[in-house]
């Protein structure tokens, strides 16, 4: 019985036909890829942004993850994730809504489901990219496998976007492993992860994803809201207010206001409680 088109083609390729993967791994171990860029693995080496972050993800990341995945994919950019929930099946959906290429890195084989629910969002990611794994044919999901699979992502990438992560994310290994070799990493501010690389100055600071997508693809920056800092300051009450409350006060998006909020907390303008609260600090 013949096989089914393209999106069953599996490919078991030596690292060293991939030049992300070279520079980085055993040039002799194997890495196992089922999809369409199967036949033409060497796709691989063009441009390509990982995006990761939360399985528990907000609606802001996953809006986020969504819209910058469709607008990169549009411009002829791979879409690099995990295939997890949250951040990941979000980035992955929105390149697949661009119509253009989306790899997930998998910490089973490629002949895996994890998760089960990711039956068809998987089985769409190989008609249009690859299902990308260094693990054999059968490998079941596990801990140290999915900690591996993560410096396999920041490989594939040129850049990394990390949108929303707890304090002991995976995607915190994800991007130490992009920092380890080099690559460009972002972080949206709000979530203790990212929050963390961007205050230690590991990672720049991106709060819009269609500026942060204009900046990856070289594009001219669509000018950002003015005023944020100042309003966002004032709008601060006498008590604790959330960054939600002060989007509704400023008028302005939520985005822009974390990351306005972040930014007057490196300054010492105002403190971060718990709750996700601020309050001025009384320093100007």
């Amino acid at each position: 019985m013949p096989r089914p088109p393209s999106q069953s083609r599996e490919l078991a390729c030596p690292a060293s036909s991939i030049a992300r993967l070279r520079a980085q791994f055993d040039p002799a171990s194997t890495i196992w890829i089922r999809g369409a860029l199967a036949s033409s693995p060497e796709v691989l080496d063009g441009p390509a942004i990982a995006i990761v972050g939360a399985r528990a993800a907000s609606a802001r990341a996953l809006a986020f993850s969504r819209r910058l995945g469709e607008r990169l994919a549009r411009a002829g950019m791979i879409v690099v994730s995990g295939g997890a929930l949250g951040v990941d099946a979000a980035a992955h959906e929105g390149a697949l809504a661009g119509g253009g290429r989306t790899v997930a890195v998998l910490g089973t084989g490629v002949d895996g489901i994890y998760p089960a629910r990711h039956a068809d969002l998987f089985a769409r990611i190989r008609v249009r990219g690859a299902l990308v794994s260094p693990f054999p044919h059968e490998t079941l999901p596990c801990a140290w496998h999915f900690a591996e699979r993560n410096g396999y992502i920041a490989a594939l990438a040129s850049a990394v976007v990390v949108v929303e992560a707890g304090a002991r994310s995976g995607s915190l290994g994800t991007a130490r492993a992009a920092l380890r070799m080099e690559r460009s990493l972002y972080a949206c501010p709000g979530s203790p992860g990212c929050d963390q690389l961007l205050l230690v100055g590991r990672a720049q600071l991106t709060v819009d994803a269609d500026q942060l997508a204009d900046r990856l693809l070289g594009a001219p920056s669509r000018p950002a809201q003015r005023g944020a800092h100042s309003d966002v300051l004032e709008a601060i009450g006498p008590g604790a207010d959330s960054a939600e409350l002060l989007a509704t006060r400023t008028s302005l998006s939520l985005e822009h206001v974390l990351g306005a909020l972040l930014e007057l907390e490196l300054d010492g303008r105002i403190v971060r409680l718990g709750g996700g609260r601020y309050l001025a600090s009384g320093r100007g």
